[in-house]
């Protein structure tokens, strides 16, 4: 295929605008969480209330992702991203101007929708602007960009709601991400994918090697495509519950205080910024995916089990977080690499949408789940039950990459 804008100095051109772009929807998913405290007693809201709108965000972004995908397909990436940070900038605003519950529910359902279209946005527009040598590192770059903008989030809400008021620290929010929507559009000869070009492409590809499905949905048959669902389901559902409860498990099991614990979020984040970074560099000098998640993944389960002990020095805390941080980002370049070798031609916002919709189900039903053992008080509970996923994901890479290796082949 033919990308239109070629060789190093675009490619990271276009690698930065995606990154910014994803950075500020990661952002956003915890834009929301740290104004908890002052909207429980603004509204005088529980915690069951709060967290429902969580939920309703997650939720929401599951069904829009699956869907924005194949508008990806139809009227191309560019058009369906300046939509979606336009809703993430109303959903701020909305959440700044609130005087009740009812509000914010409609705000969570605005960012949900806003949220859900980035993923098949950014990978398709990767994909098909990126030169192939530098993939394993636009999507370290993608990886890192979510992870600063999740460790951003809380400094940023909390920092500006303390100086001035919860009310003036969502409009910041909606004034950042306005910037961003600017500079994208500044830039936005860079983002133009080729719809035209690309659909000619799948048409001719599949007189050639037969490999685009039959119809527009046929791609749902294949099993590679629901293996890497399952892989964002299992893998996000314990990033989200470690995120929601580990400063809380930390308390129960080793007294660790609950703003120390906080703090071990933030290292977690950092960590797998830092691990994408690796990962990417890896993922390109390895070529060998599979190899990659497993390994990283075992080491993940090995520390996530001596967590669920009990007897872990106090001090070796901090150091095991930023570890699982690192081993969570190592992945991350690898999976996608993964993904893109199971996508079908001419389908790609079809297969993101439904693939990363596994993410935000998994974002919703993960902390769902493990909020029932930690009431039980059961906090033990939470580093087994990330040891369970994790190794249910294991077998799910090498069967993908089973799958994938055969249509890789004949396409090459």
């Amino acid at each position: 295929m033919t990308v239109a804008l070629s060789g190093r100095a675009s490619d990271v051109r276009v690698i930065g605008l995606i990154s910014l772009a994803h950075g500020s929807s990661h952002f956003f998913h915890l834009v929301l969480p740290p104004m908890f405290p002052w909207l429980k007693d603004a509204f005088a809201l529980s915690y069951a209330e709060l967290g429902l709108l969580m939920s309703i965000f997650f939720v929401v972004s599951c069904v829009v992702q699956a869907a924005s995908g194949f508008l990806v397909d139809r009227i191309g990436a560019r058009p369906v991203l300046f939509t979606g940070i336009g809703l993430l900038v109303l959903a701020a605003l909305i959440y700044s101007q609130s005087n009740g519950y009812g509000m914010l529910i409609i705000g969570a359902v605005i960012a949900g929708c806003g949220n859900g279209i980035f993923h098949p946005v950014d990978y398709t527009l990767i994909n098909h602007k990126v030169s192939p040598p530098n993939l394993p590192y636009a999507y370290s770059m993608h990886g890192v960009t979510g992870y600063l903008g999740w460790a951003a989030a809380p400094a940023f809400m909390v920092g500006i709601a303390q100086l001035s008021d919860w009310r003036i620290a969502f409009l910041a929010a909606a004034i950042l991400e306005a910037i961003i929507l600017v500079v994208l559009w500044m830039n936005r000869g860079q983002l133009l994918d080729n719809v035209k070009e690309r659909h000619e492409h799948s048409r001719s590809h599949a007189d050639h090697s037969g490999l685009l499905p039959e119809s527009a949905f046929a791609f749902l048959k294949l099993p590679a495509v629901w293996l890497c669902w399952a892989f964002f389901f299992f893998s996000m559902a314990s990033t989200s519950s470690l995120q929601s409860f580990a400063p809380s498990a930390l308390f129960n099991i080793y007294q660790v205080p609950l703003t120390l614990g906080s703090y071990y979020i933030t290292l977690l984040a950092l960590g797998s910024a830092g691990g994408v970074l690796f990962g990417g560099f890896l993922a390109a000098k390895l070529q060998a995916p599979e190899k990659i998640v497993s390994s990283c993944l075992s080491i993940t389960v090995i520390m996530c089990l001596a967590l669920a002990t009990g007897f872990v020095s106090p001090g070796l805390i901090p150091i095991i977080f930023f570890m699982l941080g690192f081993g969570y980002g190592v992945v991350a370049p690898s999976r996608d690499l993964l993904v893109k070798r199971a996508t079908p031609q001419g389908v790609a916002g079809r297969v993101y949408g439904i693939v990363y919709s596994g993410i935000d189900l998994g974002a919703a039903v993960g902390p769902f789940i493990f909020g029932i053992f930690m009431d039980a008080g059961l906090p033990k509970a939470l580093f087994m039950g990330i040891v369970l996923f994790q190794l249910l994901i294991i077998p799910t890479v090498f069967t993908v990459s089973a799958k994938s290796a055969p249509k890789a082949n004949a396409a090459s």
